[in-house]
């Protein structure tokens, strides 16, 4: 990356980490992938069971691999399963002790918005874990609410379409909510949380990279 992004993206980070503050999460800067992974691993007790979200980002820091490593149990849905196991690991995603997650966009006003199909990984960000850590590149950062809606609409549900082998209008042309339906539809449930949840303890890793979609 070179310096001036570089300089231009931390500036940015700053910025959103003291609204994110303000707004009752707790939150972290960490410049690089391989500070994140630290960052999260230390917020994670070897004991706790941890929920993971469906997030790119979460795997390209490695933390599935490091919690699997050093003997935590890890909810996560991304390998081969049966139907019943996929939604029992759902299910327990809401009664884990960490959930760890990215989010689709942080505001810089100190917002995150995220669109989920299923809605387990939303739910989660808002009740039942009592600890929740979203993990989020620099690329995720946008000026508010609407642009963070935008940025679903245009950039992360036709990645995350096209990851799952979908095909939506979005992947095909643009966004037309008018046409686009399940199974491959994305965007079932928005969420904006503008203050952090009462009841969990929220902590949002921002990176000096690009990570996820």
């Amino acid at each position: 990356m070179r310096e001036e992004k570089r300089w231009l993206n931390e500036h940015q980070i700053q910025r959103t980490l003291k609204t994110l503050e303000r707004n009752g999460f707790k939150s972290v800067y960490a410049p690089t992938k391989s500070e994140a992974l630290s960052e999260a691993l230390k917020l994670i007790s070897k004991d706790a069971k941890v929920g993971i979200g469906g997030s790119v980002t979460i795997r390209e820091i490695g933390l599935v691999e490091e919690l699997r490593k050093r003997g935590n149990e890890v909810l996560e849905t991304w390998r081969k399963i049966t139907a019943e196991e996929d939604q029992a690991i759902r299910k327990g995603h809401l009664t884990c002790d960490v959930f760890v997650s990215s989010s689709n966009a942080v505001t810089e006003d100190g917002k995150l918005v995220n669109a989920d199909g299923t809605g387990n990984r939303v739910a989660a960000m808002i009740f039942g874990p009592p600890k929740v850590i979203i993990v989020a590149g620099a690329n995720k950062i946008v000026k508010d609410a609407h642009e963070g809606i935008e940025r679903i609409r245009r950039i992360a549900a036709p990645l995350n379409v096209k990851r799952a082998g979908g095909k939506t209008p979005c992947t095909l042309d643009a966004c037309n909510l008018e046409e686009c339906s399940p199974p491959s539809r994305h965007c079932h449930a928005i969420t904006i949380l503008e203050k952090c949840p009462t009841r969990t303890e929220t902590t949002v890793i921002l990176v000096g990279e690009e990570l996820g979609f």
